[in-house]
């Protein structure tokens, strides 16, 4: 399935929408343990899932149940469930990030997310790097301050990218059909760049476009 026949299904199902990023969208369970994270396009995502199975009892990584690809370039991912964190706490966590400080777990995450970070420079397209800010810095059901989505895409180049020449992004990046799919394009474009980016990839797909 694609991302929007999955997010149909949990609907069904009785998974609630519960927040909406720049890249996914998320859905509580109808028990309200787990999450589901469901996106259309999102290389960075991959970095992040790598970094929990490296680190994978370390507790300011979340649990991971489930992590699949989905038809198109998406990804379905469904962990324990993540509240807000206050405003201050989650400051001063992300502080202790920048700066070095905080307890051997935050630093072990820091240290692993280094490496991930420097495979995936080598390896992913448009790569910008470890972004841990407060809305980053999450709290689990049991207590635990939790962290998530601590890598990020270099997002405005990429859709600058797809507008001058999308093939150049098809040809370096597999699984781009629902790349106009993330709620940042759909929260934050006009029509008209939308139509613009819609033109730019009809182009690429076109025979003479090759």
């Amino acid at each position: 399935m694609n991302h929007r026949e999955v997010t149909a299904e949990l609907v069904l199902e009785g998974w609630v929408p519960c927040g909406l990023g720049d890249w996914a969208t998320a859905l509580r369970s109808p028990d309200g343990s787990m999450a589901a994270r469901v996106c259309p396009f999102d290389p960075a995502y991959a970095a992040f899932t790598e970094l929990c199975r490296r680190l994978p009892d370390n507790p300011y990584l979340p649990r991971v149940v489930l992590d699949t690809p989905l038809e198109g370039g998406g990804t379905l991912a469904v962990l324990e469930f993540l509240a807000p964190l206050e405003q201050a706490r989650a400051e001063e966590v992300a502080r202790q990030w920048r700066e070095g400080g905080g307890e051997a777990a935050l630093a072990e995450v820091r240290r692993a997310a280094a490496e991930v970070d420097a495979e995936c420079r080598a390896t992913v397209p448009w790569w910008d790097g470890v972004d841990l800010h407060p809305g980053n810095v999450r709290r689990a059901l049991d207590g635990r301050i939790v962290l998530i989505d601590v890598f990020c895409m270099d997002g405005a180049a990429l859709y600058a990218q797809i507008l001058e020449d999308a093939a150049v992004v098809s040809d370096r990046i597999s699984g781009i059909r629902y790349v106009l799919d993330i709620p940042y394009i759909a929260r934050e474009s006009t029509p008209e760049e939308i139509q613009a980016l819609r033109d730019a990839l009809t182009a690429s797909r076109s025979p003479r476009a090759r």
